[in-house]
């Protein structure tokens, strides 16, 4: 059955909820001052925690589990969540801010081509034109990141960007209920971090920042961005990203100091400026459709 109109406008508060809670990622991150093992294990393991003790009070309340991880659906976005988790944090510790949250914003373009070859839902014409366009703008920050040092940061981002698209789409094609996936995934990129911070100790100077990440900024914003493709389709839930594009490097501006270079306030002006038309243009076809019908 498709979605109705009330079940999109709860895919797109949910999902803006989760974008906008994913903004704080990278700055808390920052906020910790740790060593990248050290922040992803304790990030990570939070995150795995308090969801336990979530389902363990929905379980309580209710007198019955709910999904964690629908069958191999669940199992595949799970890995693919836990993957992007690591990517994300590498690409932190090896690049700008700005770089990384422009270049992650390439998400809802990977999910319309994901979503193309998978799922047979072809983009339109206008989703093509700014592929083409968002393309040259990750371009122009990438080449940034060549002649900076920070290619493998870049990398990272453009990586994590893909594996987060895949797993939007696989929740698509499921239709599951895919709320809790991404933080069990969680398990994954914990026991690495763990496993390889630990011998020598766990190095983060403020700890509490990151267990506020991991423990509630991170559950709400997965939750949120994992529940919404049951209503939208993957590249309208990969432009919620776009509100962590935006709101991250303002955040990290103003508590770092920390100003983005010429050429990527360029490429990611490029990307949001796109990423924001496209949208509107989207809006109002649908807009358009829904009148004819009516």
């Amino acid at each position: 059955m498709p979605p109705t109109t009330s079940d999109h406008g709860r895919g797109l508060l949910l999902t803006a909820i989760g974008g906008l809670a994913l903004s704080m990622d990278i700055p808390l991150v920052r906020l910790g001052e740790g060593d990248i093992w050290s922040i992803l294990g304790m990030r990570s393991a939070a995150t795995v925690l308090a969801t336990l003790a979530m389902l363990g009070a929905m379980r309580l309340a209710s007198g019955k589990w709910p999904i964690l991880v629908p069958g191999r659906a669940g199992l595949l976005a799970g890995l693919l969540y836990g993957l992007s988790s690591l990517t994300f944090v590498l690409s932190v510790f090896n690049t700008a801010t700005a770089n990384v949250v422009f270049i992650v914003a390439f998400n809802p373009m990977f999910g319309a081509l994901l979503s193309w070859l998978f799922l047979k839902e072809k983009p339109s014409v206008a989703t093509l034109i700014a592929m083409v366009f968002m393309i040259s703008g990750v371009g122009l920050i990438v080449s940034d990141g060549l002649s900076s040092g920070h290619i493998f940061g870049d990398a990272m981002a453009l990586l994590s960007a893909l594996i987060l698209a895949a797993a939007i789409t696989v929740g698509r094609a499921s239709r599951r209920e895919m709320g809790f996936v991404p933080l069990l995934a969680a398990i994954l990129p914990a026991a690495l971090g763990l496993a390889l911070a630990l011998p020598s100790g766990l190095a983060i100077a403020h700890p509490g920042w990151i267990l506020f990440n991991g423990a509630i900024v991170m559950p709400v914003a997965f939750w949120c961005l994992a529940t919404g493709p049951r209503y939208l389709s993957a590249p309208e839930v990969g432009m919620f990203y776009l509100l962590e594009t935006v709101l991250a490097p303002i955040w990290v501006w103003l508590i770092f100091n920390e100003t983005p270079t010429a050429m990527a306030l360029v490429g990611g002006g490029i990307l949001v400026a796109t990423i924001g038309l496209h949208s509107l243009w989207m809006a109002r076809r649908k807009s358009i459709f829904s009148t004819g019908l009516d």
